[in-house]
């Protein structure tokens, strides 16, 4: 799922080309992205579009010969000035009077000659891995022909019109890994493959002749005859154009050059944070905004405030960071928090009376990408999470944009996987003592046998994670792993790397499972069943599926089962809790169930059932292990995190009647309900006062003192 949508997309017709271009917020000035070489088309901009667009109007378009611009058959038609003149079309067909143009390595060219056709329509140029020829290639791109007819299809000898015939896919995979020389760029390298099939050989093939027949124009004069202001952006390990050719365009054109030491030939999508702000950096030296009143309170008299960034995936992480967060303020009295979440942990919030951000409600909906990627019970979530990078940098983004404008003592992130990660790749951003805290530590592969690539891809990751903390160990002042360490698998982080305990004993700081509740205030399920409104004298079931819609078909599942259970047991009732993001009319009307949508305090609800039936999600099943109930569960399919983390802890606690849900019938799930139902819980005890103790870890941070041991996993 895209971070942001287009506000609005179109055409311009350019000499009979249909140039398709898209256009992203509003105000002044305008940035005009413009295309690459047409082995990518403009998704390339994904990591900018939506932090730029918060700031300046944006627009984008696709390069003939890829995305959703025409293909004309006719190589004349995929000159440089061609190209620079479909930038004049789109400029003219948005009603952009000039703009800041944004360009990377071909684009560049195009830009410039733009720049030097109509000056009073440019009002500054961002040039990014430049093309135009300042200095000679790599002298490994000068070996082979580009015509002739090769012996060998080894490195460089693919950039040949015959095997762009023979295997294109060949050629984009090989050059897209040529871009790439920084470690752990494997989303980067797909997207980038991905696009480069878009389009095909011969496709290709007419854009290298378009250049060769109208010739390039002569580089050193285009940059003297530039007048707009220039910043000029590099990577020093390109393998695509050499730095070289950047260094001399910043010194013919006066321009500041940001060098990515170690960066390759895509540093705008691999290494997004640095590059963005440098661009907003340069347009506000250009087109300086508004004047703006900036407050500014006499530090003796700042509230003690900490932002609490809470996982919008479902929702039991938000209810214990509540319990956190209260047991913070009574140990910190005078703490205000301001909560950074998505829907729909903000219903619960709001339902709490805690302070909401209000620019949270900017973020990228990380709930609807993960229900966007899920079909029957089957979520492959580590491909999904690869598959949020771009929401990720957004919301990163917006954060650090939020950090810089109000000052906070402290940020507690609760499984804030952008913001650890970014902060990691870019540590001088951190301006606050920062509490990691989570439930899970590292990715298992769902399917070793079958998907070999998954296995590399886990491995890559974990493998950054690991050299993330190595490198940068105090960025994070207090790391809390939530449970026992042998609460998770002992399993391997991949080839090369330690295993999951054992990192996790070096790196985190272990605190008893963090419950919403005292499982001792929950002993009586009678008493709570009267207080509640359910009654008594009859079984009480409750089924829920968490705060997304990836659980939709086990509601339909669990209806149909129920209707089993009542020809056992007619007098049974269901309280079916279909959660915030599903409407209970969907799901169908069967006698003795009663639907409702979003239930504030389930886990109440939870501790008087006599059975229940929910979704494989940790924090559900872990308030019905605290409260001794007896349940069914299940694990979504191809989900690392519940196929393996939750149903480890599961059974470590001895907890749970484990059922995958394309393998069972509404007869399996009745049959499965009558044993919950018939069974007596011997779980092992869920520790109590975790929320306590976690809050004693994260204290001092604010009232500066160090009351734990100084290890090394402590200070991390």
């Amino acid at each position: 799922m895209q971070a942001r949508q287009p506000d609005h997309s179109g055409y311009a017709v350019n000499d009979g080309v249909r140039v398709y271009y898209e256009v992203y917020g509003e105000g002044e000035p305008t940035l005009l992205l413009l295309p690459t070489w047409a082995i990518v088309h403009s998704r390339h901009w994904k990591m900018q579009i939506p932090y730029l667009a918060r700031h300046y109007r944006v627009v984008t378009f696709d390069p003939r010969g890829n995305g959703r611009t025409d293909r004309p058959d006719d190589g004349a038609c995929y000159t440089d000035e061609t190209y620079a003149s479909d930038a004049a079309a789109v400029l003219d067909a948005t009603g952009t009077d000039s703009a800041v143009l944004v360009a990377h390595c071909s684009g560049v060219t195009w830009a410039m000659l733009l720049a030097v056709a109509q000056p009073d329509r440019v009002r500054g140029l961002v040039a990014i891995s430049t093309n135009i020829k300042l200095a000679p290639s790599h002298a490994a791109r000068r070996v082979h022909s580009f015509d002739a007819e090769l012996d060998t299809d080894e490195g460089w000898a693919k950039q040949n019109q015959h095997y762009w015939l023979r295997d294109w896919p060949g050629y984009v995979d090989f050059f897209s890994g040529q871009m790439l020389p920084e470690p752990h760029s494997t989303k980067v390298l797909d997207d980038m493959v991905g696009w480069g099939r878009e389009t095909d050989g011969t496709t290709m093939l007419r854009t290298v002749r378009g250049e060769s027949r109208a010739g390039r124009p002569d580089p050193d004069a285009l940059c003297r005859a530039l007048r707009c202001p220039v910043l000029v952006v590099s990577g020093d390990q390109d393998d695509i154009i050499p730095a070289e050719r950047s260094e001399r365009l910043a010194e013919l054109t006066g321009a500041n050059l940001l060098m990515i030491e170690g960066g390759g030939h895509l540093p705008h999508a691999r290494h997004p944070v640095v590059v963005n702000h440098a661009i907003r950096e340069f347009v506000d030296t250009v087109a300086p905004p508004p004047p703006r009143r900036t407050p500014w309170l006499f530090a003796r008299n700042r509230k003690r405030r900490a932002l609490w960034i809470s996982s919008p995936i479902g929702l039991g992480h938000v209810l214990r960071d509540l319990a956190m967060a209260r047991e913070l303020r009574a140990q910190v009295p005078d703490l205000e928090i301001h909560w950074w979440a998505q829907p729909p942990v903000t219903q619960v919030l709001e339902q709490a009376n805690e302070i909401i951000h209000p620019v949270s409600q900017e973020m990228a909906s990380e709930s609807a990408h993960w229900e966007s990627e899920a079909a029957g019970h089957d979520l492959h979530a580590f491909y999904a999470f690869r598959r949020m990078d771009e929401i990720f940098c957004a919301n990163y983004l917006l954060f650090d944009d939020v950090v810089r404008e109000t000052p906070y003592d402290l940020w507690v992130g609760d499984e804030c996987w952008e913001v650890d990660h970014f902060l990691h790749e870019n540590p001088e951003r951190k301006i606050a003592p920062y509490v990691f805290t989570t439930d899970v530590v590292g990715f298992l592969p769902v399917d070793p046998e079958g998907d070999p690539r998954e296995v590399e891809l886990c491995t890559d990751y974990n493998a950054e994670m690991v050299e993330h903390r190595a490198r940068y160990p105090s960025l994070r002042d207090v790391s809390l792993f939530i449970g026992g360490y042998d609460e998770l698998p002992d399993a391997s982080l991949g080839d090369g790397l330690p295993g999951v305990r054992e990192w996790t004993r070096d790196w985190f700081d272990s605190v008893p499972y963090v419950a919403p509740f005292d499982p001792l205030d929950y002993r009586d399920p009678a008493a709570l069943r009267t207080a509640l409104g359910h009654g008594t004298g009859y079984p009480l079931l409750v089924s829920a599926v968490g705060g997304t819609s990836v659980g939709r078909d086990v509601l339909d599942l669990v209806a149909e089962g129920f209707r089993y259970l009542r020809k056992e047991i007619p007098e049974a009732r269901m309280l079916m809790v279909t959660g915030p993001r599903i409407d209970p009319r969907e799901v169908p009307d069967v006698d003795g169930i009663d639907k409702r949508g979003y239930v504030h305090d389930l886990y109440r609800h939870l501790a008087c059932a006599d059975a229940a039936v929910v979704q494989g999600g940790l924090s559900t099943t872990m308030e019905l292990v605290a409260a001794r109930r007896p349940f069914v569960y299940f694990p979504i399919r191809h989900h690392w995190e519940q196929q393996h983390f939750v149903r480890h802890r599961l059974e470590h606690y001895r907890a749970g009647i484990p059922l995958e849900y394309a393998e069972t019938t509404p007869a399996d799930l009745a049959g499965a309900m009558l044993r919950a139902l018939s069974g007596t819980p011997r779980y092992r005890a869920v520790p109590r006062h975790g929320a306590r103790v976690a809050a004693a870890r994260i204290a001092p941070l604010l009232q500066h003192q160090r009351q734990w041991r100084g290890d090394s996993k402590h200070r991390s």
